[in-house]
């Protein structure tokens, strides 16, 4: 089987009957649990490759989870406007359980960018089969909602981490969230007026504190380090699109500074499972490099990639060879146990890129 049709394969009999993704079947951390962010990227995946249905169900369940919360949104929304600090623990978790409830365990929860990268998706797939997903409206006007008055604040990043920064690959998913959202027809005129707000209020500040002198995007406001989830910022999501000068040299300092033989770091000073370079990453490398005419550069990524699958086809999370930081990977050995494998989003960005790639097979 290629690994087309096995990452297909995998998404689809993993898929939950609600129509959520989970993160990953077996790894402990992420067992029963579905991402925005992760399973909107999957969703992208499996509906460039054909499985409307699939893609259909896990936008049609992001919008039962958030439209569920639309009165907790809106408390919150009204707090904010009083002038209230409302508390990072009160605001929608990252992740929900596959039957769409907060989960029990503590996390990392606070974080934009899966919001704003599901709205994203939603756009994409709607476009692409040309018609709608059936009953989203209440959750995508609650998403809007909820980003356009809370894009502005610290949160956590794709790693969850660092809850006291801005991030601008968050930025960058709320940016293209929010401007997908005015394109589905949906929205009130109120929601219009504050998404186009937010739009403008980002642009703005990345613009104003979000490059660094070398003319590249920064992994957060007042740092001048790179990340890998600032390609997401000119491929997908053309914060600065492929051709831009900012664009362009996002890209060229993470290649720089993160890519190594076709593998792509999260970031210089990683250590999760020892700090290894991430499949799905080489996917958003790859995925720039085919958007930017650079056809070689992104079929290695894709090769890279599919190198990293176990003899059965699984692709994992991160690899452990050429680590950071080797002498920290231990330590998550015995805390979570074996890296994430399969991880359902490393799939997805594979179908992604073979889609780009025109990779079928």
């Amino acid at each position: 089987m290629s690994l087309v049709a096995h990452s297909l394969d995998v998404i689809t009999r993993l898929q939950s009957p609600t129509g959520a993704y989970p993160a990953s079947p077996t790894f402990s951390a992420y067992r029963g649990y579905s991402w925005l962010r992760d399973g909107s990227f999957i969703a992208e995946g499996v509906s460039r490759h054909g499985d409307v249905a699939g893609a259909d169900a896990f936008h049609a369940w992001c919008a039962r989870v958030v439209g569920d919360r639309a009165g907790q949104v809106d408390a919150l929304v009204a707090r904010a406007a009083r002038g209230e600090a409302v508390p990072v623990s009160e605001m929608l978790p990252t992740r929900f359980t596959l039957d769409g409830v907060d989960g029990d365990d503590d996390w990392w929860d606070f974080q934009l960018d899966g919001y704003g990268t599901w709205l994203w998706a939603l756009r994409e797939h709607v476009a692409r089969h040309g018609r709608m997903v059936p009953a989203v409206e209440k959750g995508v006007r609650a998403t809007v909602r909820y980003l356009a008055a809370f894009w502005h604040l610290p949160c956590y990043d794709w790693w969850e981490e660092h809850v006291e920064h801005r991030h601008v690959a968050t930025l960058g998913a709320v940016h293209a969230g929010l401007r997908a959202a005015a394109g589905l027809g949906v929205l009130s005129a109120a929601e219009e007026a504050a998404a186009a707000q937010a739009v403008a209020g980002i642009e703005a500040l990345v613009a104003r504190e979000g490059v660094a002198d070398g003319g590249h995007l920064r992994k957060w406001l007042g740092s001048d380090a790179v990340d890998g989830s600032l390609l997401a910022c000119v491929e997908p999501f053309g914060l600065y699109p492929a051709g831009h000068p900012v664009g362009e040299a996002t890209v060229a300092e993470v290649e720089r500074r993160l890519a190594m033989e076709g593998g792509v770091y999260r970031f210089l000073a990683d250590t999760f499972y020892g700090g290894g370079r991430w499949p799905l990453l080489s996917g958003f490398l790859g995925w720039n490099h085919a958007r930017a005419g650079r056809t070689a550069e992104a079929r290695r990524c894709l090769e890279w990639m599919a190198a990293q699958a176990t003899p059965e086809g699984d692709l994992p999370e991160q690899v452990p060879d050429l680590l950071l930081a080797p002498e920290r990977r231990q330590e998550w050995l015995d805390r979570w146990g074996p890296v994430a494998t399969p991880l359902l989003w490393s799939h997805g960005m594979y179908l992604i890129l073979a889609d780009e790639l025109g990779v079928r097979t």
